[in-house]
């Protein structure tokens, strides 16, 4: 059983006044390392004071200037940028809903004119703003609109998007790029990550339709089973499911 000393306290016997002894002596060895520790700690701390202090300063002069890149500099720039991309993206629009002169309309949405920015204009000026990410996605479609197939996969890899619609139009416009080069195998690579880039009732039904043509040109036969029952079972209403029974007997009739 512990013992303490109370105020007045006498030891009954020398055994016990020993015993309290002891005790006294280590608590004093504790409270002695405490201190020598507490002194070490201190000596390091005034022997290390200007490079805590440095460190410290470095870490503050980081804080505040990327703070304020992001306040004076890049905010500024990302607002520039979305005011540039309106001119070249009315063109863009322009040649999406006309049936004359389109490849004119991508040219100039491409390259501006009257001294507004185009999308590559916006791409090297405004590197690292969405606005020119945004542009790498126009600039993408407009030259596989015009047929020049390196240049649109060059561009829609470079952009990149969570979301759901555009993310997956960019994958398969690198599909339909490379469907166009002659490389199929490189192209149902890029329809499949299309389809599986978002579930959704639009670009889901059509990459798989597109995947499933090309395992079939590959003769990928049940990969192309698969993908056209996935139109029928799962997305009955989409326009790629109102002929996809046929596609289904092709495919079977590979196997």
């Amino acid at each position: 059983m512990a013992t303490y000393k109370k105020r007045g306290y006498k030891p009954k016997n020398k055994a016990e006044e020993r015993e309290l002894d002891s005790k006294h002596s280590a608590t004093a060895e504790v409270f002695s390392s405490l201190d020598e520790s507490a002194s070490r700690s201190e000596q390091w701390v005034a022997k290390n004071q200007n490079y805590i202090l440095g460190l410290i300063g470095v870490i503050a002069i980081t804080v505040l200037g990327y703070l304020s890149y992001n306040q004076f500099i890049q905010k500024p720039k990302e607002a520039n940028a979305a005011n540039e991309l309106f001119y070249p993206q009315q063109y863009f629009d322009q040649a999406l809903n006309t049936t004359t002169e389109k490849d004119s309309l991508f040219t100039l949405a491409l390259n501006g004119a009257e001294g507004k920015y185009g999308f590559l204009d916006i791409i090297d000026e405004y590197k690292g703003t969405k606005a020119a990410n945004l542009a790498n996605y126009s600039a993408g479609m407009a030259y596989l609109n015009m047929k020049q197939y390196d240049d649109a996969i060059g561009h829609l890899e470079n952009f990149s998007s969570d979301d759901a619609i555009l993310g997956a139009l960019a994958k398969g416009g690198i599909g339909d790029a490379f469907m166009q080069l002659g490389q199929p195998t490189d192209a149902l690579g890029y329809y499949e990550l299309a389809f599986a880039h978002n579930i959704n009732d639009y670009t889901t039904p059509r990459f798989l339709y597109k995947a499933g043509v090309t395992a079939m040109e590959l003769n990928q036969n049940d990969k192309a089973l698969q993908y056209f029952q996935r139109i029928k079972d799962e997305f009955s209403n989409s326009e790629e499911a109102q002929t996809i029974d046929a596609f289904i007997g092709m495919a079977k009739s590979k196997k």
